[in-house]
């Protein structure tokens, strides 16, 4: 039985035939990982449209979400889980002020600090929107069984872990 091709198997094949002294094994597996990352992106893009939300209110709004009752952050935590700068985590949590997705509080333990608090209305949207990736990406799986999912995830984790101890 032969195995089914794919566009990389195309690229890699005509510049093997063009270069046969470079080693295209590479361009195999990070061209496949780019591929899946822009089928991911519009798959997030859809799930995120369909609650009314940006990717980046998403990024926020879940981090809010997931830190658990009653679903505060300080800026700082935020911008430690959104990777952002200050100024850019400012500006968006204005713009999800004025959306009514959160809201900022006196922090309780420090008079001088303020916390990130999710609404809930942004909670309900986090909620609907995580339901829906979840859903979305199951899709994109579903040629794998639990096993090779598995498999994938952990090696994807060692290459990431490689690319994260680099930065």
């Amino acid at each position: 039985m032969t195995e089914e091709t794919d566009e990389v198997d195309r690229i890699v094949g005509a510049w093997s035939a063009q270069r046969p002294d470079l080693d295209f094994s590479p361009l195999e597996v990070l061209s496949r990982v780019d591929r899946l990352s822009r089928h991911l992106d519009r798959a997030r893009r859809e799930a995120f449209r369909r609650s009314d939300l940006e990717s980046w209110e998403w990024d926020v709004l879940s981090a809010l979400r997931r830190a658990g009752e009653p679903f505060h952050l300080s800026p700082k935590q935020l911008l430690q889980q959104t990777l952002v700068s200050s100024g850019t985590m400012t500006n968006r949590i204005d713009r999800l002020v004025g959306r009514r997705l959160v809201r900022r509080e006196a922090d309780p333990g420090d008079g001088r600090g303020v916390i990130v608090v999710l609404t809930e209305d942004g909670r309900v949207r986090v909620d609907a929107a995580i339901t829906r990736l979840v859903d979305a990406e199951a899709i994109l799986l579903a040629s794998l069984s639990t096993g090779e999912r598995d498999r994938l995830a952990g090696l994807l984790r060692k290459l990431v872990l490689e690319f994260d101890h680099l930065a």
